[in-house]
């Protein structure tokens, strides 16, 4: 499955997120607001521009590309989640 090993290049190191993304999508700008904010180091990721990586979205989303999808230092994800479980979950 060439989507797992597209996703290990997107695991972030520790204390960071990989964030997916579009150039319209408003819950990205205010997530990525937020992320300022708090300290939570993050790359962005546009899934409208970075082959391969919509499909990774949709891995997590039951077929959908909804953003924003973060992807944590242990592999898993969340998607449109809230600052808290952010940084709780990078330990900001």
């Amino acid at each position: 499955m060439s989507n797992e090993l597209n996703l290990e290049k997107y695991v972030p190191a520790a204390g960071g997120v990989t964030m997916f993304t579009t150039s319209w999508c408003g819950y990205c700008r205010n997530l990525k607001r937020l992320m300022d904010q708090k300290g939570v180091a993050y790359t962005e990721v546009n899934i409208e521009e970075v082959e391969g990586t919509a499909e990774i979205v949709e891995s997590f989303n039951n077929g959908n590309q909804t953003v924003p999808t973060l992807i944590f230092p242990d592999g898993t994800a969340a998607t449109n989640p809230r600052i808290e479980e952010v940084v709780e979950r990078v330990g900001a």
